[in-house]
């Protein structure tokens, strides 16, 4: 759905041959059969999911070119005081979700001496998140890993890009009342998050922002202090505006 059924379709229209990737089989398959892709479930906390998507690609194919990793959850609105099973859920999904899908790809593209890595993040690992800690500190989690992919192997024909959107129309935002008002605002479609990722991964770059005010954001965190009493001044005005 969202994010990642706009991915596939647009990677279908510049001919890659689609392999569709979801826990909801049903999903995937409706997705798939758009543009004759292999659907394969699977649960991205699961290494052993990931190893056999991996094997199931080759077999069909027999390259992996691009490994698109988008899945992601919410989780819970809150701060410190969110249960751990739900932080340890988040994680597993956010963070070693994308972890789990380079293991099973990477020792292959390593081998052929190339291949692509592109990890859909968030604005919020560069920027943080207004009550949503298990989610800020994952999607933050996730921009360290896929950095370190790219330090680690990018002399070994790698590459890496992070997706970084802010609000984007889908379930995950829309169908969440607490979702502050300036995300809504500023949302975009999943269909020109997708278009900014297929740009981003021409031009080979790291960060791949639907948003453009992002970059400026993140170079105001060049001043720490400053940028800590922004975020304190926006989190102060999300919380009016929601009483």
């Amino acid at each position: 759905m969202g994010i990642g059924a706009a991915l596939c379709r647009r990677f279908a229209r510049e001919k890659a041959a689609g392999v569709v990737v979801d826990i909801d089989i049903d999903a995937a398959r409706a997705v798939a059969g758009e543009f004759d892709g292999l659907a394969i479930r699977a649960d991205v906390s699961k290494q052993s999911d990931m190893d056999a998507v991996a094997e199931s690609t080759l077999e069909r194919f027999g390259r992996i070119d691009i490994c698109c990793s988008n899945a992601g959850i919410f989780g819970e609105h809150g701060g410190i005081e969110v249960p751990g099973p739900v932080w340890q859920r988040v994680w597993e999904v956010n963070v070693l979700g994308h972890l789990h899908a380079a293991r099973a790809v990477l020792p292959h593209m390593l081998e052929r001496g190339e291949g692509y890595l592109v990890q859909t993040v968030s604005a919020a690992g560069l920027l943080n998140q207004i009550d949503g800690a298990p989610y800020a500190v994952s999607k933050h989690a996730a921009i360290g890993l896929a950095e370190f992919l790219s330090i680690e192997y990018g002399d070994r024909g790698i590459r890496v890009s992070c997706i970084c959107p802010q609000g984007v129309q889908t379930r995950m935002l829309t169908g969440d009342s607490e979702a502050p008002p300036f995300l809504l605002e500023g949302a975009v479609t999943a269909e020109h998050v997708a278009d900014c990722a297929i740009r981003g991964i021409e031009e080979e770059r790291f960060l791949i922002l639907p948003h453009p005010e992002v970059d400026e954001f993140r170079k105001r965190k060049a001043d720490y202090d400053r940028w800590l009493r922004g975020m304190r001044r926006l989190r102060a005005k999300v919380q009016s505006d929601s009483e």
